[in-house]
């Protein structure tokens, strides 16, 4: 489910935001998230940032949601100025047609580390794959494989029990938390007391700033 109001408001953010995205996280790996099993962080979940940051962002998102993609530069931004305080932690919500089929694309990537670079090529060219009720997901393939990832060996890999699995206990996993709509994040477990950047944005500070103030006690 997407957040229009919102997207038409970050859309020029979202724009110029990709570049500096791209340069932020060279190489493309998202490993997987070290913590133990709970809710919001599973083991096999993909994080993005140093693995002992004292703030986690989760954020449950759909690679066919127009507002996951409005916000894919502005979280990147958000971690790029606490780039030794945060990480991102991501679950997949396939709300829409189509979008499991993302996940599994997205699962392959991870195994050829090629995660981040096809996560914003899919989100990059979603408005020409992603179609409500018709998406092109030999397109969304298609661009996967200008991203760099090897498709022929990715097809495979995305047939693995282990993606299926990952995409069950993220479904489980988006029920029990109650999720309304996506993007939805957390942050060190707290849920936004309402949707928006700014709001993103002074959460995390406030996280940052506890942090702080907790090392020098």
């Amino acid at each position: 489910m997407n957040r229009r109001t919102v997207v038409i408001g970050t859309v020029a953010l979202a724009a110029a935001g990709f570049a500096a995205a791209a340069a932020y996280y060279p190489g493309g790996r998202a490993p997987a998230a070290p913590e133990g099993e709970n809710t919001l962080v599973r083991p096999h979940s993909p994080v993005i940032g140093p693995a002992d940051a004292p703030v986690t962002i989760v954020e449950f998102l759909d690679p066919s949601c127009e507002a996951c993609r409005a916000f894919y530069p502005i979280v990147k931004q958000i971690l790029a100025a606490y780039p030794e305080k945060t990480r991102l932690v991501i679950r997949y919500a396939p709300l829409h047609e189509g979008s499991d089929e993302a996940v599994r694309i997205l699962e392959a990537a991870r195994v050829q580390d090629k995660f981040v670079a096809v996560l914003e090529k899919l989100f990059f060219e979603q408005p020409n794959w992603a179609v409500h009720g018709a998406p092109d997901v030999e397109a969304a393939w298609r661009f996967a494989g200008e991203a760099g990832l090897d498709v022929a060996k990715a097809r495979g890999d995305a047939k693995a029990p282990s993606v299926v699995a990952v995409l069950n206990k993220d479904i489980e996993d988006m029920k029990a938390v109650g999720l309304q709509g996506t993007p939805t994040f957390f942050v060190n477990g707290k849920p936004l007391s309402s949707f928006g950047p700014q709001q993103l944005h002074d959460l995390v500070a406030a996280e940052v700033k506890a942090a702080d103030g907790a090392q020098t006690q």
